[in-house]
């Protein structure tokens, strides 16, 4: 997802420039990864957020549906740090994401994320097979 571009000219009189960068990472919009699962955010004032996940892959057998998320985020101004959770509709788990937002050199924006998922444990002693 591309948002325009990262940095500006500031000219310093004949033949000299400097460059400011200002990486920026706006978390509000609609996110797709690499296995088509699509997330949509919105991003108040405090870096609160909540949305909607729409998972193309699961292991569950169950139809897949868009399920809510709730999150936050840190410092908006350069490439911030965040976290949600996504309450999963169509089964008994939930995950936890944990990521940062990069612009590369096309100014081009990144989520790189990390993922945890909780599902629903018949039992104590089937506890061990709940988390991946």
């Amino acid at each position: 997802l591309a948002r325009g571009t990262a940095g500006s000219a500031v000219g310093l009189g004949a033949g000299c420039a400097v460059f400011i960068l200002s990486l920026q990472c706006n978390l509000t919009g609609t996110w797709q990864n690499d296995l088509g699962s699509n997330m949509t955010i919105t991003v108040n004032s405090e870096g609160k957020f909540n949305g909607s996940y729409h998972t193309a892959v699961s292991a569950n057998t169950s139809h897949i549906k868009v399920s809510p998320l709730q999150g936050f985020q840190h410092n908006p101004k350069a490439q911030p740090t965040f976290g949600f959770t996504v309450n999963w509709t169509f089964s008994d788990s939930t995950t936890v994401f944990t990521g940062q937002c990069f612009v590369d050199d096309k100014d081009k924006e990144w989520l790189k994320t990390m993922w945890l998922l909780r599902q629903r444990a018949k039992s104590l002693h089937d506890d061990w097979k709940a988390t991946r």
